[in-house]
């Protein structure tokens, strides 16, 4: 008995902060707690905006959910009272919105608006898209941009496999004699649109046609690189109000 006594003597006693550790909050199981690539932000920007789920999607639009369920959690309720039916939740009025767990005001704002967007855009007539098959179609898409210019603009237009025009896109802005085209910002663009090949334009204001000893350098100079990235340079188009030089059709590619 007397080491039983010893032994629950040298025993510590139970503090507040040694206690049992009591189970995890649902906050602890938040998105945040969760690997990053599963995170509907972060998968969106890592993976791309096909790979998230209805729910992971409608969570962004959420932004937040309660204190016992994650954002995700409430999207899958409110997808839930819809059927999973897209069509059906866009039917949803605001106080029907407003009846669904974790979704004030503000939630129901947000998915009604975004939702009309989707509606509008489906009723849309989608704008027909430039096909270029010669120098004439580039001065045709470009003319609007540069058009009464007063000073030098650089722009690209890149377009896909089937030389449909994707974007027109500035690239810089100079002074009246001249502009600088960084071939790093123009391969940059063309890859993020995941472009088939670039077509390069910049404006003389003087109405001069005729490329300089610079205009030369920098189209074998992008040329090069293009071919290093499969992204091929169509053309280099020097515009001016009353007409264009094309260095394809002068044989200067």
């Amino acid at each position: 008995m007397q080491e039983f006594d010893n032994l629950t003597e040298n025993m510590p006693v139970p503090t507040p902060e040694s206690a049992a550790v009591p189970y995890a909050t649902p906050a602890a199981f938040g998105i945040k707690s969760w690997a990053e690539e599963d995170r509907p932000r972060e998968k969106l920007m890592q993976k791309g905006r096909a790979a998230l789920s209805d729910a992971e999607l409608l969570a962004i639009l959420l932004g937040s959910g309660t204190a016992k369920l994650s954002a995700v959690d409430v999207a899958k309720l409110v997808l839930s009272a819809a059927q999973n039916d897209l069509n059906a939740l866009a039917r949803f009025s605001l106080k029907e919105l407003m009846r669904q767990k974790g979704i004030g005001e503000a939630k129901a704002i947000t998915i009604v608006a975004a939702l009309e967007l989707g509606r509008r855009r489906k009723e849309a007539d989608a704008p027909a898209r430039a096909t270029i098959t010669n120098s004439r179609d580039i001065y045709r898409v470009i003319r609007p941009h540069l058009q009464d210019l007063p000073h030098e603009e650089f722009w690209v237009v890149l377009l896909n496999r089937a030389n449909v025009v994707m974007r027109t896109v500035s690239i810089s802005r100079g002074g009246v004699a001249g502009t600088v085209a960084d071939p790093k910002l123009i391969f940059k663009e063309a890859l993020e649109q995941l472009a088939s090949s670039i077509i390069l334009v910049h404006n003389h204001p003087s109405g001069n046609k005729n490329p300089s000893a610079a205009d030369v350098a920098l189209t074998r100079k992008l040329k090069e690189a293009g071919q290093f990235l499969d992204l091929p340079i169509l053309d280099h188009l020097i515009y001016t109000d009353n007409g264009y030089y094309s260095f394809a059709d002068e044989g200067m590619l």
